[in-house]
């Protein structure tokens, strides 16, 4: 009889104790402090993927610095680190500005983040500040404490007396770039741009995109490199998106109409598991490749 009781017992436990959670990609790409001993090569898509063979950003340069050095997130492809630089020197010719204070890059094997972002995952995204050095000798404490500026109103419909001439500028700059695939930015600053830049020199306006939580900072992301067979190209296009034109448009607008003011009836939410993301990844959701990478010494 006793025996059949732990018998029992044992096959109830097996039944109602679940199988053990595969690990999240987060925690386990969030783990590792060095890149992996790969040639470089974005894999994936923005926000669902990873790299192998990233190289790091110095924190410091003749006309940036890295910020939050703390969060190890200065790694990115070859690609990016040239275009960081390359347009950092462009921002130290502008009135007012030493060059840039760059944020966010990736992570030393790309991946999801730990937190706070959901692209960054391929080390060909990274984030901008807009608050103008002025000096660029901060010790690495400084660079903890240190904030950017927002250059949007309160009530996310203009910008505010931070923007400038010089920020136009330099996003101009970014996005003519043809390495550059789109460049995020609040909504107010698309529109301000749209409200400033004659009709004779728009075509570079449709890579400026709008984008919540981008007051502060804008986010840069280059397009595939040339031999990167395992990168995704982000479709739809901003071609497409602004159908030829310059984004500004009534789809611009929405971002300070229906967006800040959503209508009261609710959608009803679709039955079944919510979508995955960043945040939920584990890494049988991501290109196979990301195992070596991950692997790598």
């Amino acid at each position: 009889m006793i025996r059949k009781t732990i018998a029992a017992l044992i096959s109830l436990t097996l039944i109602s104790t679940p199988a053990l959670a595969e690990p999240l990609a987060r925690s386990l790409f969030g783990s590792k402090s060095t890149p992996s001993e790969q040639l470089p090569d974005p894999i994936g898509f923005y926000s669902r993927g990873c790299a192998a063979g990233l190289q790091a950003m110095p924190a410091s340069g003749p006309t940036w610095q890295m910020m939050r050095l703390s969060r190890n997130r200065n790694w990115g492809q070859p690609e990016m680190l040239t275009f960081l630089q390359d347009l950092s020197r462009y921002a130290a010719s502008l009135p007012g500005w030493k060059g840039l204070y760059i944020g966010d890059i990736s992570q030393p094997r790309g991946g999801p983040m730990t937190g706070g972002h959901a692209s960054h995952q391929i080390g060909l995204d990274a984030d901008i500040w807009m608050l103008p050095p002025r000096r660029l000798d901060l010790s690495r404490a400084e660079r903890e404490k240190i904030s950017s500026i927002s250059v949007r109103t309160a009530d996310q419909r203009n910008v505010n007396a931070n923007w400038t001439p010089q920020h136009m500028a330099l996003l101009r700059q970014t996005a003519s770039d043809p390495r550059v695939d789109r460049v995020f930015v609040a909504a107010a600053v698309k529109i301000a741009m749209c409200n400033a830049v004659p009709r004779n020199d728009r075509a570079w306006l449709q890579k400026i995109r709008p984008m919540y939580g981008h007051n502060t900072h804008f986010h840069v992301r280059l397009k595939c490199p040339p031999g990167s067979p395992y990168c995704v190209t982000q479709k739809p296009t901003v071609t497409q998106l602004s159908k030829g034109g310059d984004g500004c448009d009534d789809t611009l607008m929405w971002w300070v109409t229906d967006y800040l003011n959503p209508p009261k009836a609710a959608p009803k939410k679709k039955k079944g598991p919510p979508p995955k993301n960043a945040k939920t990844y584990v890494m049988s959701d991501l290109p196979s490749q990301c195992r070596a990478v991950l692997s790598s010494r």
